[in-house]
């Protein structure tokens, strides 16, 4: 069997290529540190497959340029880090409303304000789930490797069509430039989901774009293409047919739905794997590039007969609250290591009964990474004391 050929991608390039494979055709951005990269890739790729790329003044124009060519019918997306993704928060709300598939990558860095910018950091965690104004739901992954930049924007992708919803695609400086070789999946492999186009109306028909489904079985359902039928779409609070209402029980119905599509199916868009929980006294959670410290350190302690398992979340939110539950009941210390000051870590402590629980914490916000041997020295000093 002829293996596909390996890749030597940094991770800004592994999210550009995958998301072309994904079937995105057009991405709309503004160079800044550290993910210009995708940009560069997708400037350099778009036109060969017949796609655009265009270089906006600034990043919420390149957001709404977003939204706009999938309403058009084109998988899109753009790029950014810290100081864009806050411009950004705005048009994310929008595309939330609007019910808008898109993906908006975030490259983290150091902050607030411009930091550092050439740093790594996890300080955007809380930003992705309420950044954006209102009550309303978001997803949003974040992988560990190359590998998983290149196979998770794919599923990003999918996850914005069959929801319709725009998609958030977590990495870090670290992660975003660093270099790695992989086997990419081969075609057949791959589970893409196509934007489904609804062609039976004509120029003088109304189409009818918000479903009153409380989606029990959310699947993509057929988007009209802008330009092409009577299609109103507006942020404010409007009917099944995207004109907008006033009245309370609209306003009601609407953001319940919205919520509810995501929040209803948490358990079936949690991503996320283990390592030697089955018997784990101490168990260590950790995402993204903090992941890869961790199982280096959970390894060694294994092999010094300390019973620990990893927990690595890739879908961030709705964080996967269910399965952590299930872990935690089983151990005596939860250890969760990031790169802020403890954002996730309130998010999952606060979904367990911790009164019979050790919890330990490691954060950093220096720029640098979180080391083995720092998850290390937590793990053991726990072990003692258990």
């Amino acid at each position: 069997m002829r293996m596909p050929e390996m890749m030597f991608l940094q991770g800004n390039e592994a999210c550009a290529l995958g998301a072309i494979k994904a079937g995105c055709r057009f991405f709309a951005g503004y160079p800044i540190t550290p993910s210009t990269e995708i940009a560069e890739v997708m400037a350099r790729e778009l036109p060969k497959v017949g796609g655009v790329f265009v270089q906006m003044e600034d990043e919420i124009a390149s957001a709404a340029a977003v939204v706009g060519a999938s309403l058009a019918g084109v998988k899109s997306m753009t790029a950014t880090s810290g100081p864009g993704f806050s411009l950004i928060q705005e048009v994310i709300g929008y595309a939330i409303m609007t019910e808008t598939p898109c993906v908006f990558a975030n490259v983290m860095r150091l902050g607030p304000s411009t930091g550092l910018p050439t740093k790594p950091a996890q300080g955007d965690i809380m930003q992705t789930r309420w950044g954006t104004h209102g009550d309303h739901a978001i997803i949003a992954l974040y992988p560990s490797s190359v590998a998983e930049v290149y196979r998770y924007i794919i599923t990003a992708f999918n996850l914005a069509e069959e929801y319709r919803t725009p998609v958030v695609f977590l990495m870090d400086a670290m992660l975003g430039h660093m270099r790695e070789s992989f086997y990419p999946p081969k075609d057949e492999e791959l589970f893409i989901i196509e934007r489904l186009k609804d062609t039976s109306f004509g120029e003088e028909d109304l189409f009818v774009p918000f479903s009153e489904s409380e989606y029990a079985e959310p699947t993509p359902f057929p988007m009209a293409e802008m330009g092409k039928t009577k299609f109103h779409v507006s942020g404010l609070v409007h009917d099944e047919s995207g004109f907008p209402l006033s009245s309370p029980d609209a306003a009601e119905k609407l953001i319940r739905r919205l919520t509810n599509k995501i929040r209803l199916h948490a358990d079936e868009i949690a991503f996320y794997e283990e390592y030697e929980t089955e018997d784990a006294e101490i168990l260590v959670v950790a995402y993204g590039i903090v992941a890869r410290s961790a199982m280096k350190a959970v390894k060694i302690a294994r092999r010094d007969r300390i019973k620990v398992g990893l927990f690595k979340p890739i879908t961030i939110w709705p964080a996967p609250v269910s399965r952590f539950r299930k872990l935690a009941e089983k151990v005596n210390t939860i250890v969760i290591a990031e790169m802020n000051l403890g954002q996730y870590a309130k998010e999952l402590i606060s979904s367990i009964d911790r009164r019979s629980k050790v919890i330990r914490t490691i954060n950093k916000v220096n720029g640098e990474l979180i080391k083995p041997e720092e998850i290390l020295d937590v793990i053991t000093e726990t072990q003692i004391e258990i």
